[in-house]
């Protein structure tokens, strides 16, 4: 549960030259930062074939105490259930909880993924 993606703390890149007809010249690399931090932080849950709407209180205990951040709090929110990513269209989140607009619940035994990402 602790991965964490690779973020180099500075990235540098070189654009050439551009073509002798085009407007701007770059006579020198440009730079640029990557962020300095990233945190990463998933709510796992299995669906009843009842319930919209999902609580802290309902992530699986496999996977110790799991937090739903405020979308305040994060930079991306991504929302998996049985494996496909779902439109933003189809729920809305607040914090500590994840509820679903749609008008079918997903079935029995669905697992459910929220995908939260924070960078600083």
């Amino acid at each position: 549960m602790n991965n964490q993606p690779f973020v180099p703390f500075k990235t540098t890149a070189y654009f050439p030259k551009s073509p002798k007809n085009a407007k701007a010249s770059y006579s020198q690399p440009l730079f640029f930062k990557s962020p300095k931090k990233v945190i990463t932080n998933e709510f796992f849950t299995i669906s009843d074939g009842s319930k919209r709407v999902f609580k802290e209180e309902d992530g699986l205990k496999e996977y110790g105490r799991q937090k739903i951040w405020s979308p305040s709090m994060v930079s991306y929110i991504n929302l998996f259930i049985n494996g496909v990513l779902q439109p933003k269209v189809n729920y809305e989140i607040e914090e500590g909880k994840l509820r679903l607009l749609t008008d079918d619940i997903p079935i029995e035994g669905t697992p459910i993924i929220l995908q939260m990402i924070a960078y600083y």
